[in-house]
C-alpha cells in the first residue's frame, strides 16, 4: 500500500509545496491536491509540487467537469504531467449543487452522466485525437496542440452506487471519501472490483488513544453528517439512526460532536497511539486499499503530520 498526504487548501500554496517536499524526503509515495471551493486552485499548486519533487506521484483529488471546459482540463492535465514527468494522476468528481449552482451559478444536472461523458472526451484529447461532440452545451471541434500525448491515469472520486459502478468500469481507479473505513473499502473492492482504490483518511496520533480521538471528534461529526445514512457509514458499523441525526444537525447548524464517542471516531479514522495507527494502516491495506492519503486540516505543523504518519507506517512495516 502506498502512503501519501494531501495538503489543506487552507494552507498557502507555498506551505503546501513545503509539506510535499517534506513528504518526499521522508519516503512517502504520493501527494494529492484537492480543490474545495473557494480555496487554492489545484493545478497551480500541483504544478509547483511537481516542479520541486522527483519521486512522489502528484494527484489531483478531485476536480470537476463544471468549472473547466474539457479542452482547458486537457491542456492543464497534459502540462502537469509533463512537469511531473509522468507522475501525475487526475482525480475527477461530480462535485455538488451547493458549490456549483448555489455559489458559482453553474447549472448542475445529470452529474454522473456528465462525469462519464466528460471523462471519455478528456481521454480523447489526451490521446492526441480530435474531439468532435457536444458537451455541456458546447459544440466542440478541437485537438490539443501538444505532443507527444500523455497517458494520464484518471480516477473517480465518487460515493453513490451508480457512480461507483460506472467509475469502477470506466476509470483507472476509485478515490474513496474522507472517513472511509476498512470495512467500506473492502465492500467497494468486493462489490465493484475497481482497478485500484485510493482512500482519503483522517489521521491523528497522540500519547493516548482518547487524546488523539478527541482531536478528531468535531471533524468526524461533521463528515459523518455529510455522509448520513449511507454505505460509507453502514459498512463502518455506524448506527444508521445516529448517522441520520448527525446529518440533520449538520444541515440545521446544530452542534453534534457530543454524539460521537471514541469508538465511533476510531471506526472511521486512523487515530490513537502510534500502535493504534499502525493497526489502522494495516487494516486498510488488508481491505484492498492501494493508496492511503492522509488529509491535512491546515492547523498542525507540516512536519508533525508527515512525521506522525511515518512513525505509524514504520511501526506497521509499510515504509522501506
Amino acid at each position: 500500500m502506498r502512503l501519501g498526504v494531501a495538503p489543506s487548501g487552507r494552507r498557502t500554496a507555498a506551505d503546501a509545496v513545503r509539506l510535499a517536499q517534506r513528504a518526499e524526503t521522508a519516503g512517502l509515495h504520493e501527494v494529492w491536491v484537492s480543490e474545495d471551493y473557494l480555496e487554492r486552485g489545484a493545478f497551480a499548486v500541483a504544478g509547483a509540487i511537481a516542479a520541486v519533487t522527483e519521486t512522489v506521484r502528484v494527484g489531483l483529488g478531485v476536480v470537476n467537469p463544471w468549472t473547466r471546459h474539457v479542452a482547458l482540463m486537457a491542456m492543464e492535465a497534459h502540462a502537469l504531467d509533463e512537469v511531473a514527468d509522468g507522475r501525475s494522476v487526475l482525480g475527477l468528481g461530480a462535485s455538488n449543487a451547493r458549490w456549483m449552482q448555489e455559489q458559482l451559478g453553474i447549472e448542475f444536472e445529470r452529474p454522473i452522466g456528465v462525469l462519464a461523458e466528460y471523462s471519455a472526451a478528456l481521454r480523447t484529447l489526451l490521446r492526441g485525437e480530435r474531439l468532435q461532440q457536444t458537451l455541456l452545451g458546447n459544440e466542440i471541434d478541437c485537438a490539443l496542440d501538444a505532443s507527444p500525448p500523455r497517458d494520464v491515469p484518471i480516477v473517480w472520486g465518487v460515493k453513490g452506487p451508480r457512480a461507483l459502478a460506472t467509475g469502477a468500469e470506466g476509470a483507472d481507479g476509485l478515490m474513496l471519501s474522507v472517513l472511509s473505513s476498512a470495512g467500506y473499502a473492502r465492500w467497494v473492492r468486493e462489490t465493484y472490483r475497481p482497478r485500484e482504490i485510493t482512500a482519503y483518511a483522517s489521521f491523528a496520533i497522540a500519547p493516548s488513544t482518547a487524546e488523539a480521538r478527541e482531536q478528531l471528534r468535531a471533524h468526524t461529526a461533521r463528515y459523518l453528517g455529510m455522509h448520513g445514512a449511507s454505505a460509507i457509514t453502514a459498512q463502518a458499523g455506524i448506527d444508521q439512526e445516529l448517522a441520520a441525526e448527525l446529518q440533520r444537525r449538520l444541515r440545521s447548524g446544530e452542534p453534534a460532536a457530543e454524539l460521537v464517542d471514541d469508538d465511533c471516531v476510531g471506526a472511521v479514522t486512523i487515530s490513537g497511539t502510534v500502535e493504534d495507527a499502525a493497526r489502522g494502516l494495516l487494516a486498510m491495506r488488508d481491505a484492498g486499499v492501494d493508496s492511503l492519503v492522509v488529509i491535512d486540516d491546515g492547523t498542525a505543523a507540516p512536519e508533525l503530520l508527515v512525521d506522525s504518519l511515518v512513525a505509524a507506517a514504520g511501526e506497521a512495516g509499510l515504509l522501506g
